[in-house]
């Protein structure tokens, strides 16, 4: 390979829940374009995140986390998903939390051993370690379980050392032209946005009542004298969480519809009028023909 050539190639972001994977890739974008929570399994699908420089271009891949917990239809769709990514990228960035090592990293670290692609440690939030002396025995178990190309310590929060991992992904791909015009950053509609920015309140506000037991879906995407008119559903799965989705005085649902509202308008750069309704499907995340038609597709 030439120092010079233009590199191009598909990463994906694979790790746990809650290890941050969502925050490093709307860091390493410089942008918002990921939904993120301290709720596990807030990512539901795999976005695509396109970092284009002065080296070429670099398709990220955000994943649902690969976790152990439930066996609902759900559970499966979030661990097939992200197991899928893998065989088909160039090159893994796998996630874990400094100082701590799961059963569900190592189901992790299962799933990117057996696809086989190159893989770069990312040991993220660095930046609550106190005693930073306690990282270096951290990283070299960490080595010993895989032969990673690199591993390197950050804070997808602050941006500790993600400078040096992108160049650490431009070195590892491999030299070819770009896949998406320059200023292309997803290939994700507008419309899958909104959807997950509205899901993003509700995960935020709601995961301790609601889990898992919610999802949206758009039904009107409108675009109208230069403002955007959404209208979308939430689903949930019983009466009692549509009330308590609802609030009092139906305060709760203004509220999370009012902020999804304001970060649609700050990523499409335009008014948004958003309608909002909540409606029961019951067992939807249990059910694979319901977890269809909201979206929840393989392939």
């Amino acid at each position: 390979m030439t120092a010079d050539a233009n590199r191009c190639g598909y990463v994906a972001i694979i790790g746990r829940p809650n290890v941050g994977k969502s925050t490093l890739l709307n860091r390493l974008l410089g942008q918002k374009l990921a939904i993120t929570s301290h709720k596990a399994q807030t990512t539901r699908h795999a976005i695509l995140g396109i970092l284009t420089g002065d080296r070429g271009q670099a398709i990220f891949v955000d994943t649902p986390g690969i976790h152990e917990r439930g066996a609902s239809a759900l559970n499966r769709y979030l661990n097939r998903a992200a197991r899928a990514v893998i065989a088909d990228v160039d090159l893994v960035l796998f996630v874990v939390e400094a100082l701590r090592f799961t059963r569900e990293d190592a189901k992790a670290l299962e799933a990117v051993a057996a696809g086989g692609t190159p893989a770069i440690a990312v040991i993220n939030k660095v930046d609550e370690v106190k005693d930073k002396e306690r990282l270096l025995p951290y990283l070299q178990a960490l080595g010993d379980r895989h032969g990673f190309l690199e591993m390197v310590p950050i804070s997808a929060t602050k941006g500790t050392q993600t400078e040096r991992l992108t160049e650490c992904v431009f070195d590892a791909l491999p030299e070819a032209e770009n896949v998406f015009p320059d200023d292309q950053i997803t290939d994700r509609s507008e419309r899958f946005f909104a959807a997950e920015l509205l899901r993003e309140q509700l995960t935020r506000r709601y995961g301790e009542e609601l889990p898992y037991a919610t999802t949206v879906e758009i039904e009107r995407f409108e675009e109208a004298d230069g403002r955007y008119r959404i209208d979308a559903l939430i689903w949930v799965e019983r009466p009692g969480q549509k009330a308590i989705i609802i609030g009092k005085g139906g305060e709760a649902l203004k509220a999370a519809a009012s902020e999804a509202r304001l970060q649609m308008q700050a990523l499409f750069d335009r008014p948004v009028h958003l309608s909002v309704w909540v409606k029961v499907k019951k067992s939807w995340s249990s059910d694979e023909a319901a977890l269809a038609s909201l979206g929840y597709r393989d392939g």
